[in-house]
């Protein structure tokens, strides 16, 4: 318990002042903001930006043929690629399934350097009036850099259509790779190796502040140094910028400030454990490329910040990017941020999560020492487990083969546990257009239902396990299944928060009491509440309407159920779509390992 509580109190100290230190710039070439950006092209900016609307409402999509002849003329190098996708099921969300569109690029080759290596400067291409603005200033930051002659690396102007999937189609291509089994086509030209990439979303011609967003796919962070470059130049030219929608305060010392803090911490963790990328720099991070979004916000504030603001602050950024003579590598690529001037890296949050995993570690020992007890030797802490029962004068084989079960006896629940986590990944894709022929849903709701029956089924697993083996042994038999079980979640948590510490620590803080206390004797009905609440599938609800708190916009139970049912929609598309790895490691690994202790539960 008090293991436990340590963790929690721990990872809620993590928005205090001295845990999370000022934010600084490790790269010498990025050391300073003195240059002087000279962008002057805010009104040509807005110009482009009413063209570009105009075509796309003409074409009804994204207009190909004027962005080319738009880029050609500003002397770039234009590439278009078609592309197509059809999903595993429609997403009924963006109302798309046979997903067809057209990326178009221009490169500014580098006049001091042979192309050997690129930046890139990207815009979603939207339905409706959305980052019209985001491509109007980037034709203009295209049209000024290319009057300028202290460029060293190419720089890529592409705008991508169909968001994710248009991103997901260009760098696959870009780098040669199949790994989404995305269909592209047409010659596609190439820069240097790329370096980093921002990725713009601007929407109105002014803006208020500017909201950065960091988190990527299975939740990577890029280095903290391109973060820290971006809050400089907001800095400098007295741009608002915000992470999760926060806005940093002054006063640390106060607790209304700590609360601030720790509503963005939070936000961020549950953010990063989705690993959902929450924008089109999420992907870039897969292939080792550094990247953010940036998005621009036009709220009520009063301050307002025209093109020229903007176009300055991104050519800083690029700028100062083009002195970069190696990758990004001297900061922290872990990390969590509390605001955008404070940090908290991996060596100062990682002890919260050591003390949940401390409480495993000892009930394991606390197993061991009981073990040995009966072996005739002291084991080091008291026993949690019931006596062993009275050893008779005289035993024969059948009693010695009853009373001490091999291993066997464990085959059944780890093969059916395993089997129903291998039918929660394949079947809902797999049987989705059966279950429409059957029942009135369509094959968006059967893969979502499926999913739901599977998960829940598994709940009578223990039944089917005590049939297929005819007895199973005493204390031993499922001390030894917990044993197996403690250590098989202890491994999954401590591997997966060292990737992502978020969703590792969330699902500590859930499974590791349940797993600590389940037992088949005691109080049967508090110990199963205790288990349900600690599955996945509860935390994920739990944690959308933690969001919806933490961004005070509270949602209804009914408003909740389906922001539920949309998230696992969701999460095999993001699998299927781009490799996303949290819901095969949930169904694979930490579905199996609940139900094993779902079995220890219901042991005979």
């Amino acid at each position: 318990v008090l293991s436990y509580v340590a963790g929690l109190g721990w990872f809620l100290a993590l928005a205090f002042q001295p845990l999370a230190p000022r934010t600084y710039m490790s790269e010498n070439a990025m050391g300073s903001t003195m240059v002087e950006e000279q962008f002057l092209f805010g009104e040509r900016a807005l110009s482009y930006a009413r063209e570009f609307a105009g075509h796309k409402k003409k074409a009804g999509g994204m207009p190909v043929a004027w962005l080319e002849k738009t880029m050609w003329n500003l002397g770039l190098e234009v590439h278009r690629q078609p592309f197509s996708r059809t999903l595993p099921f429609p997403d009924e969300t963006r109302e798309r399934y046979m997903v067809k569109g057209t990326n178009v690029y221009g490169i500014l080759r580098a006049p001091r350097a042979a192309s050997t290596e690129s930046l890139v400067l990207s815009v979603p291409c939207s339905e409706g009036p959305h980052n019209n603005q985001a491509v109007g200033l980037m034709l203009a930051l295209a049209s000024y850099f290319r009057g300028q002659i202290y460029w060293a690396k190419d720089i890529i102007f592409l705008v991508n259509e169909h968001d994710l999937l248009g991103m997901e189609a260009w760098l696959e291509a870009y780098h040669d790779v199949n790994i989404t089994e995305v269909r592209s086509s047409g010659t596609l030209g190439r820069a240097g190796a790329i370096q980093a990439a921002i990725s713009l979303e601007l929407s109105s011609d002014v803006v208020t502040s500017f909201d950065v967003a960091v988190e990527g796919l299975n939740g990577q962070l890029p280095n903290l140094d391109l973060l820290n470059l971006f809050h400089a130049f907001c800095q400098k030219n007295g741009l608002l910028c915000t992470i999760q929608g926060k806005l940093q305060r002054s006063d640390w010392d106060s607790l209304p400030a700590y609360a601030h803090s720790l509503q963005t911490l939070l936000l961020m963790v549950l953010a990063q454990a989705s690993g959902r990328p929450r924008g089109d720099h999420g992907l870039f991070l897969r292939y080792h490329i550094e990247a953010i979004t940036l998005r621009g916000i036009n709220s009520f504030r009063q301050y307002k910040y025209d093109m020229t603001t903007v176009g300055k602050t991104l050519e800083g950024m690029f700028r100062k990017l083009n002195n970069l003579l190696e990758r990004l590598h001297q900061s922290y690529f872990f990390y969590l941020l509390p605001s955008l001037s404070r940090f908290v890296s991996i060596g100062v949050y990682m002890p919260a999560f050591g003390f949940l995993i401390l409480v495993l570690v000892l009930k394991i020992s606390f197993w061991a020492g009981e073990r040995g007890g009966r072996e005739g030797r002291s084991g080091p802490f008291p026993s949690p487990w019931p006596p062993p029962p009275p050893t008779p004068a005289v035993l024969t084989p059948a009693f010695l083969q009853e009373s001490r079960p091999g291993l066997l006896v464990l085959v059944p629940p780890l093969l059916i546990c395993h089997a129903a986590g291998l039918a929660l990944y394949f079947l809902p894709v797999l049987g989705q257009h059966v279950a429409t022929q059957h029942f009135p849903v369509s094959e968006s709701e059967a893969v979502v239902l499926t999913v739901i029956a599977i998960y829940v089924a598994g709940m009578a697993l223990p039944h089917n396990t005590h049939r297929c083996w005819g007895r199973q042994g005493g204390d031993r038999s499922w001390m030894t299944l917990k044993l197996l079980a403690l250590l098989y979640l202890a491994v999954q948590l401590g591997c997966l928060a060292l990737l992502n510490f978020s969703l590792g620590f969330l699902l500590a803080a859930t499974m590791v009491p349940a797993a600590a206390a389940v037992r088949p004797t005691g109080p049967k009905v508090l110990l199963a509440a205790l288990l349900v609440l600690a599955t996945p599938a509860v935390t994920l609800l739990l944690g959308i309407f933690l969001q919806r708190e933490l961004v005070e916009a509270p949602a209804a139970v009914a408003e909740g159920w389906q922001l539920f049912l949309a998230a696992v929609a969701e999460g095999l598309l993001q699998h299927h779509l781009y490799g996303s790895l949290l819901f095969p490691f949930l169904a694979l690994c930490v579905y199996p390992c609940w139900l094993l202790l779902w079995n220890v539960l219901f042991w005979k």
